[in-house]
C-alpha cells in the first residue's frame, strides 16, 4: 500500500516453477536475467539451471579492483553487455562527470585509443565476449546527460526522450558500422 518502493520488501517468488511453465509453454524464449544490485545464491542458481544470460554494465566497470564482474576481462560468454541502461546516465555524461582519476583508469584498462567516448565503450562492448551487446540510441548519437532516459527515485521528466533520424550523422553511422564489422556484431 506504498507509493514507492522505499518501504518496500523482498517476496520469494516461485521462480523456478515460472520459469518451467513458459519453458513448457513457449519453448526456449530470449529472456534475460536483470542480476544487478543485491543478488543471492538462490537467484544465481535459477538463472544458470534456466541458461538465463545476465546483465553487465560497462559503466559499473570501473572501480578500484580487477576482480570487478563488470569489467569485461570478467565476463563469459552467456551475457548480455551494455554500455548503459536506461536508468543510467548517457555513457557521454557518465564519463564527464568522473573525476580525473577516475577517467585515468578508464583510459588505462582501455588501452590508448584515438576514439572518444562514448564510442570507445561501444567498442568495448562490441569486442567482448558477451553474446549480446545493447548500446542505448543516446550513446550512438553521442548525446550528454541532458538526454537521459530515466532517473530512479523521481518522477518528473522521465521516459521523454524520442529519437529522430535527422539526429544521427553520417559520421556515427561510419563509427557504428565500423565496429559492428570489426566485431561482428
Amino acid at each position: 500500500n506504498e507509493d514507492t518502493a522505499i518501504n518496500g520488501q523482498w517476496v520469494v517468488a516461485p521462480g523456478k516453477a515460472l520459469l518451467a511453465a513458459l519453458e513448457k509453454e513457449l519453448g526456449n524464449i530470449p529472456l534475460i536475467a536483470e542480476d544487478l544490485g543485491i543478488i543471492t545464491e538462490e537467484v544465481n542458481a535459477l538463472r544458470m539451471a534456466f541458461n538465463l544470460p545476465g546483465m553487465k554494465i560497462l559503466q559499473f566497470a570501473f572501480g578500484d579492483t580487477d576482480s570487478n564482474p563488470y569489467l569485461p576481462h570478467n565476463y563469459d560468454q552467456n551475457c548480455v553487455v551494455y554500455t548503459g541502461t536506461h536508468d543510467n546516465d548517457t555513457t557521454l555524461g557518465w564519463f564527464n562527470s568522473l573525476n580525473d582519476h577516475d577517467k585515468q583508469r578508464i583510459y588505462q584498462y582501455l588501452g590508448f585509443s584515438q576514439a572518444s567516448m562514448p564510442y570507445l565503450l561501444i567498442g568495448t562492448a562490441f569486442s567482448s565476449v558477451a553474446n549480446l551487446a545493447i548500446v542505448p540510441m543516446q550513446d550512438i548519437l553521442e548525446l550528454g546527460s541532458e538526454d537521459r532516459m530515466n532517473i530512479p527515485g523521481t518522477v518528473e521528466g522521465n521516459w521523454k526522450w524520442q529519437f529522430s533520424w535527422d539526429q544521427l550523422t553520417d559520421g556515427q553511422v561510419s563509427k557504428l558500422t565500423g565496429l559492428v564489422k570489426m566485431f561482428t556484431r
